[in-house]
């Protein structure tokens, strides 16, 4: 078969539309695995056992389970509950919870990296423990785990495929319905693996300019 890169421009537009629901599903997981994540990761640094107990069974599930298997028992169940959602919805909500769990594991490694005098300061100065974590210790976290939380979002957009199960027509569904249109898969392929190496890289290279700015205002702070 002959390599064709007119098919590849004939369809780059058509691909490059379906990466906004690659994108969507994506970004929207990850805000989802922040924000769950830090609640999940605080219940399992918690004394109280039966929390902890919690927060450690849900991440054992959710890294225990594979992704396409909770996407489609989030697509089949939330009806059966009341919660007629669309496809995309479930799609974010089930890569959300998913990518919390691994989130959580992240966040408890940073925080135990800082040191603990800081703890025992803030209780000296009184300071309350919900205003501590918020103001002290989620930031520094996030400082700390960023490489990995980079890494995470990279990974998501590459399972975010796993959505054209439910039919969404994200970027590799389209590009399966395009071969089956036009018999090129070869090229077809090729284009939509160069659209996901693109959105990777700039993420990569975003994520290694906000580690570096970060870096920079830490070291401000403390009059470097």
């Amino acid at each position: 078969m002959d390599f064709s890169f007119g098919v590849i421009l004939h369809n780059l537009p058509y691909l490059i539309a379906a990466a906004k629901w690659t994108l969507l599903i994506s970004l929207a997981g990850m805000a989802i695995s922040i924000g769950l994540g830090v609640f999940i990761c605080a219940a399992r640094m918690t004394r109280a056992r039966w929390l902890a107990g919690a927060a450690a069974l849900y991440i054992s599930f959710f890294r225990g389970v594979p992704l396409l298997v909770q996407l489609l028992i989030f697509f089949y169940m939330l009806p059966h509950i009341g919660l007629d959602l669309p496809a995309i919805a479930a799609a974010i909500l089930s890569v959300g919870m998913c990518s919390a769990a691994y989130t959580a594991e992240i966040l408890r490694g940073a925080f135990q990296t800082i040191p603990a005098g800081q703890t025992e300061a803030a209780k000296a100065l009184g300071i309350a423990p919900a205003s501590y974590w918020r103001r002290i210790l989620v930031p520094q976290a996030l400082r700390l785990g960023l490489p990995s939380l980079i890494n995470e979002l990279i990974l998501l957009v590459k399972v975010s495929s796993l959505a054209s199960v439910v039919g969404i027509g994200e970027l590799t569904r389209v590009a399966q319905n395009i071969t089956g249109q036009t018999y090129r898969p070869l090229e077809i392929y090729i284009a939509a693996a160069a659209i996901y190496f693109v959105i990777n890289l700039i993420i990569s290279q975003l994520g290694r300019l906000a580690e570096r700015r970060m870096q920079l205002a830490g070291g401000a702070r403390l009059g470097v």
